[in-house]
């Protein structure tokens, strides 16, 4: 099943409202590499999306009783507006990365929240990219990278792409297209090793500082966007600042990177702070909790059940409805005004500013 257009429907399409839209229909499932697969989904109203490259969407995905939801970057280029896709890598055991390939197909309708998040390239002219990504991680960068291409902006970027071996390098087909056309896109992958591919002409490894130094001499004038699994932006974020790029000019994407715990954060750890009551209405649970904590610690802490994912107000997951008191609430994209104006928060980006009753 899918949806087509005439040229008329198309220079009147409304464009999607990320207030109040929230069903997609799926158009296309593309197959990339051995277990990653792009999904592509449109308005069934036929409403075009405006976002900016390396943005993501927030889906609800029906697997099980309850659903699951994940936020997966865009990897297509902004100007094809009638549509986006998500570039999504089959993970051992992971639940919804499996259910997107085992069930998926065009035509099954889904709910999204987007676009959100802020991992967007600098739009100063001129600014001079590197552009790092590993495994899956590329999908935001992608995206990027399809955009200057479809604009036909001057650019000067080094596109460094890391994966395991080289039957993993996604997209590497597109991008070698691209190099070849774009006068300013070098392109470098890197492979740990040369399963599959004995030929391969390049080097393999890891990131490090002595590659760095022979790939992107120049890497100190670049703007690093880098987006990958956690290890590899920790290794990129070291390296990158021992080779004097400003932490101003160091951007990254993760959906993992808060931790729970929040370590030194313990409410006996600080006496002096301010301590209040917060009640699990539901779970008939009352915990103490810092002022300096966020609710979704303190309940981790507390062996209180609350779902969550990104755990930094990126996904949504967490969403939950306070029934009384105030909290200092600080996301990044993962609930809508309105959400917020009817009662709802993120335990994982709030701290209580009173005593509260949470409706879980």
């Amino acid at each position: 099943m899918g949806i087509e257009f005439t040229q008329m429907q198309r220079a009147h399409a409304d464009v999607w409202d990320p207030e109040r839209d929230e069903t997609l229909i799926c158009v296309d499932v593309h197959q990339e590499t051995h277990d990653v697969r792009s999904f592509t989904f449109a308005s069934p109203e036929g409403k075009r999306f405006n976002f900016d490259a390396g943005q993501y969407f927030l889906f609800d995905f029906p697997t099980g009783s309850e659903g699951e939801a994940r936020c997966y970057s865009i990897s297509s280029s902004p100007y094809r507006n009638n549509a986006f896709t998500v570039t999504v890598k089959r993970v051992p055991g992971g639940k919804v990365s499996n259910w997107l390939h085992d069930n998926m197909v065009p035509g099954m309708t889904v709910k999204g929240q987007g676009p959100l998040g802020h991992f967007i390239r600098p739009k100063v002219a001129g600014t001079k990219l590197l552009l790092l990504s590993g495994g899956s991680g590329i999908t935001p960068v992608m995206s990027i990278t399809r955009d200057l291409a479809d604009s036909c902006e001057p650019a000067d970027i080094v596109f460094l792409h890391a994966a395991r071996t080289p039957l993993d390098l996604i997209f590497r087909s597109e991008l070698s297209c691209l190099a070849a056309r774009m006068k300013g896109l070098r392109l470098q992958f890197l492979p740990e090793t040369v399963a599959g591919e004995r030929a391969w002409p390049g080097l393999t490894g890891r990131i490090s500082s002595e590659f760095l130094k022979l790939a992107v001499p120049d890497i100190a004038e670049r703007v690093v966007m880098c987006c990958g699994p956690a290890p590899f932006m920790a290794a990129a974020r070291s390296i990158t600042a021992a080779l004097d790029v400003p932490a101003s000019n160091y951007i990254e994407e993760s959906f993992d990177a808060a931790v729970i715990d929040e370590p030194g954060l313990d409410i006996e750890a600080q006496p002096a702070g301010k301590i209040y009551q917060v009640e699990f209405s539901k779970q008939k649970r009352m915990l103490e909790v810092s002022a300096d904590q966020t609710v979704l610690a303190a309940a981790k802490k507390g062996s209180i059940r609350l779902p969550s994912s990104c755990s930094n107000g990126m996904c949504g997951t967490c969403k939950s409805k306070l029934v009384s008191g105030s909290v200092e609430m600080n996301h990044n994209g993962g609930i809508r005004q309105r959400e917020i104006d009817a009662g709802m928060f993120l335990p994982c980006c709030s701290k209580p500013l009173s005593d509260l009753v949470i409706d879980r």
